[in-house]
């Protein structure tokens, strides 16, 4: 599309249909690496990527994002994910990857869908939105980064205070750059927090609803039951949309789910993808 290079991980297995996951906005590849790895050594092949302005993916020159960028790059990667034996892959879409995954499975060609299967994480066409302005707050906390590992951990205590491990500064490395004067700064391009991308995602909800009723392929939502993203109204309205959807609520988990009930979160795909057609 516009020649970004996009960083990509792939676990491989041999079963199929192929997994491809898709992380959520300020989230790279590594949110993945727990399921991946488990999945992968159940024999189903696994590929992890950073959206572009995220992690290791390049920046998009002047800040200029939109929805419809991130749409052809999971496309793109999806084309480069599937099957040996030709079918689609899974898509396993957190938050706004989810969003993504809806948009070009619901806008797809007839008969050519680009996916064999969508899991969703902890997202609906319509979100609580103090959940995601709780969300952009914490990325915007720190404009200035850390002084140290020590600090970025605290920050993140602080942001997540349920979680009982503390961030280990290899933990952090993935997620942190060092920028000028040896400042820690989050992985994630700032100009995401300004750009089209956060300003038009209320605009994209009406596409999405669109987008969302025309999907065929199998649907499992799994959502966190202490998320403030998605509630038990914005679940109920979606699968009004997609009545062939299958729910799963994870006790404990937040908006979080993968960090918060990996091994719970892990079952369920695996017991999903064991239930797909062969």
């Amino acid at each position: 599309m516009d020649g970004i290079a996009l960083a990509t991980q792939r676990w491989p297995g041999v079963r199929s249909p192929a997994l491809i996951f898709a992380h959520g906005f300020g989230q790279t590849r590594h949110a993945w690496n727990g399921a991946a790895r488990t999945l992968a050594a159940q024999g189903f092949d696994a590929t992890t990527f950073d959206a572009r302005g995220h992690g290791e993916s390049e920046r998009v020159p002047r800040g200029d994002y939109h929805m419809e960028q991130f749409v052809h790059d999971l496309l793109a990667v999806s084309a480069e994910s599937g099957s040996p034996d030709g079918r689609p892959p899974v898509l396993v879409g957190a938050s706004m990857g989810g969003l993504l995954g809806l948009m070009a499975a619901g806008e797809a060609e007839e008969g050519r869908p680009p996916f064999s299967a969508l899991i969703l994480v902890d997202i609906t066409p319509r979100w609580e939105t103090a959940g995601v302005e709780r969300i952009l707050g914490f990325m915007r906390a720190h404009p200035d980064g850390f002084a140290s590992y020590e600090e970025a951990a605290s920050a993140i205590e602080a942001y997540l205070p349920h979680r009982r491990e503390r961030k280990s500064e290899a933990q952090l490395k993935p997620l942190l750059r060092q920028g000028e004067h040896g400042r820690l700064r989050w992985h994630w391009d700032p100009a995401l927090l300004d750009g089209g991308l956060v300003q038009e995602s209320e605009r994209y909800q009406p596409r999405l609803f669109e987008a969302a009723a025309r999907v065929q392929v199998p649907v499992l939502l799994l959502s966190g039951s202490r998320s403030d993203v998605v509630s038990s109204q914005t679940v109920e309205e979606f699968l009004r949309l997609v009545p062939h959807a299958r729910h799963v609520s994870l006790a404990d988990a937040t908006h979080m789910v993968a960090g918060d009930a990996n091994d719970a979160f892990t079952r369920e795909i695996s017991q999903f993808m064991q239930s797909l057609p062969r």
